[in-house]
């Protein structure tokens, strides 16, 4: 459930209208809805506590919604933060995360975030390799600290989702394989700057299907009974993340409370404090992206090209996964034409959808992309010298501008000529 609504002929954000928002802050424009992300964070919750999950340990997922009045609504959740790079990490703490409840995780940690991470006190680190382990140790050790980490594995188990944000087979690049992960686990837990205290895995991210992960589960149940009969203190597990959610008719997304069964049941016996890292499922569709129709120009087949003022650098996901927004119009007046919905940059990439049955439109109306909370903004780009696109936030019959739209100009007092070409 969302609370984008038809009020009156209008599409709202909870109790404004979009074309309030649109007029006055101008388009394509983000717009989250706190009553929705506020709704997610607490069903999520709800959904483990129901399964009898004791005092589980949730972390927002960062990169996919990074914006800091969102971030701050979740920690009034009580959600603390996945972050992937110190600029992750310190968006959470502007945010009012504690850094205790802030989890550090990706491959490609650099020594300068991991040193920033340790002066922050964050909660723990999610170690992905023995030289990563072996350098964060190190650095722990000089500043005199002994750092919370667990090792993450990769169970090679086929999330059954885009092979671009599938993260959990033998051939991707996170995690550590099975048949490694014992003897590197010793090595680590013998290094004076890690108290080693559990393992992590994350799969694969937009799952329709819980069975991968219950797969998953059942392979870190035997490694942590392994670690365990090694002499190994295991007391922690983070199960990552990588819920999916309704995109398109058809999708059929697990409700949490059908994943807070399956966990409870995988995990059953393990007698750790569980850890989570959900994105998507919480703030996907707490958020839409307001376009205008440029025009509407014909096209093959008597099937017209819909061009709106959004592109692939506004809302990348189409370009780089083929991914399926709802498209809208604000307004609509009840009948449907099928089109063609592009971008104006250069780019036959800059493509929403193909042959689209869609509410009709024309040259200057309103229109918004759906399920754009999660990797729409986070991912957006100035290519074709366009600006950045900004974001509001709205919340009952209020709204603010939550990022601020960076126009081209300023983008550009941001570069220099060296002197021998002035």
């Amino acid at each position: 459930m969302d609370h984008f609504q038809l009020i009156d002929g209008v599409m709202h954000a909870e109790n404004v209208p979009l074309t309030r928002i649109a007029d006055e802050v101008g388009s394509p424009v983000y717009v989250y809805s706190q009553a929705t992300l506020v709704r997610h964070a607490q069903v999520f919750r709800e959904a483990l506590t129901k399964a009898g999950i004791e005092n589980p340990h949730i972390a927002f997922a960062i990169k996919a919604n990074p914006n800091l009045a969102v971030l701050k609504v979740l920690a009034g959740e009580g959600y603390g933060a996945d972050v992937v790079s110190a600029g992750e990490m310190n968006r959470a703490l502007a945010a009012g995360v504690p850094a205790k409840d802030i989890v550090f995780s990706g491959v490609g940690k650099s020594a300068d975030e991991m040193l920033a991470a340790l002066k922050a006190g964050i909660g723990q680190f999610n170690i992905e390799s023995e030289e990563e382990g072996r350098e964060l140790a190190a650095i722990a050790e000089t500043l005199g600290y002994r750092v919370d980490a667990v090792l993450r594995i990769n169970p090679d188990v086929d999330a059954q989702t885009n092979a671009k944000i599938s993260t959990g087979k033998a051939e991707n690049k996170f995690g550590l394989g099975l048949h490694q992960a014992q003897g590197i686990y010793a090595r680590l837990a013998a290094l004076p700057g890690l108290n080693m205290r559990g393992v992590a895995l994350h799969i694969g991210s937009q799952l329709l299907n819980l069975e991968p992960l219950e797969t998953a589960f059942g392979k870190i149940g035997k490694l942590i009974a392994d670690l365990r009969n090694s002499g190994h203190s295991i007391t922690h597990v983070d199960l990552g993340g990588g819920l999916g959610v309704r995109y398109k008719e058809g999708d059929n997304p697990p409700h949490p409370d059908e994943y807070g069964e399956m966990v409870a049941r995988a995990t059953k016996g393990w007698n750790v404090q569980l850890m989570f890292e959900p994105g998507r499922v919480i703030c996907g569709n707490a958020g839409v992206l307001v376009t205008k129709v440029i025009r509407v120009k014909p096209g093959s087949g008597n099937v017209p090209f819909v061009i709106v003022d959004a592109a692939m650098n506004d809302l990348a996901r189409p370009a780089l996964y083929d991914a399926w927004h709802d498209f809208e119009a604000v307004e609509p007046d009840g009948n449907r034409f099928t089109a063609n919905i592009v971008g104006p940059v250069c780019e036959t990439g800059d493509t929403f959808a193909m042959a689209r049955e869609i509410d009709t439109v024309q040259a200057g109306d309103l229109a918004l992309f759906r399920t754009c909370g999660a990797y729409g903004a986070t991912m957006a780009s100035t290519y074709n010298s366009r600006g950045l696109v900004p974001e509001v936030l709205v919340s009952g019959d209020r709204y603010a501008v939550v990022a601020e739209r960076i126009v081209p100009a300023t983008i550009l007092d941001a570069e220099h000529v060296p002197d021998w070409l002035a």
